[in-house]
């Protein structure tokens, strides 16, 4: 049973979706683009979060992550991506977030010869991020994306405070490009998750399926969580209502 379930939402398409969210006592997990950080004013972040709590719900946030790695050799591509996380950890911190999922910004092709490099300035930029996201109050989780195997998010989770830092496992991206089992990387990674992202697809494209409508065997998925991470949050990351209802009524089977 997750701690908590959640529905990704767009701050762009919150307003649409505000009063459903509300209603159905659903708890969202905020995606916060680039474009929506510089615009977001502290009153509007308030007004949400005193909504929220006056119903009951809580949060989590998406943080942007176009062009953005903390573990970029460019040190002006590390400074930008530090003023996102900050920016985002503002609002964390006025949402009452409980978890901030991030990117790691990892990818065989373009780090495969510099592993090492990548790993380090992955882990010194986080580790200097230690004091904000204590303000923040949140804890930071770092999800799968391009990742074949579960190596470089292990290097990075064991030299980061476990308190504060945990991994996203995400159904979709592992579906796309993993190349080791489900069972391998949860005796791997499994006791690090904090929150997961469920949606289907084929292993070809980043579907964004209701769960149970792709290929992957959500049995097994939440099977594993359960086994590895009970108190993970679990995130539906349907990127229409639709496809959220959908996707909420599969999930009941597996809680």
């Amino acid at each position: 049973m997750p701690s908590l379930l959640c529905a990704h939402i767009p701050w762009p398409r919150l307003a649409e979706h505000r009063s459903y969210l509300l209603e159905e006592l659903i708890n969202p997990e905020l995606y916060l683009p680039a474009d929506s950080l510089d615009t977001l004013n502290t009153a509007a972040l308030q007004t949400l979060a005193n909504d929220l709590a006056s119903h009951g719900l809580s949060c989590t946030i998406h943080a942007t992550f176009m062009d953005l790695n903390p573990g970029s050799v460019d040190r002006a591509v590390r400074e930008t991506t530090r003023q996102r996380v900050e920016q985002t950890l503002d609002c964390a911190e006025i949402l009452k977030a409980r978890v901030v999922v991030f990117h790691p910004g990892y990818s065989r092709l373009s780090y495969g010869s510099a592993v090492d490099t990548w790993v380090a300035n992955t882990v010194s930029f986080w580790q200097q991020q230690l004091p904000r996201i204590r303000q923040a109050g949140c804890k930071v989780a770092l999800e799968n994306i391009f990742e074949e195997e579960p190596s470089t998010l292990v290097q990075v989770l064991n030299q980061l405070d476990r308190t504060l830092f945990g991994h996203c496992f995400d159904s979709g991206h592992f579906n796309m490009f993993c190349t080791v089992s489900l069972e391998e990387w949860f005796t791997a990674l499994g006791s690090f998750i904090i929150e997961s992202h469920l949606h289907d697809n084929h292993g070809v494209a980043d579907e964004h399926l209701p769960v149970g409508e792709g290929e992957i065997d959500f049995q097994k998925v939440t099977d594993l969580l359960k086994q590895y991470a009970p108190q993970a949050v679990w995130t539906l990351e349907a990127h229409s209502r639709e496809r959220l209802e959908r996707s909420m009524q599969a999930i009941q089977r597996y809680l």
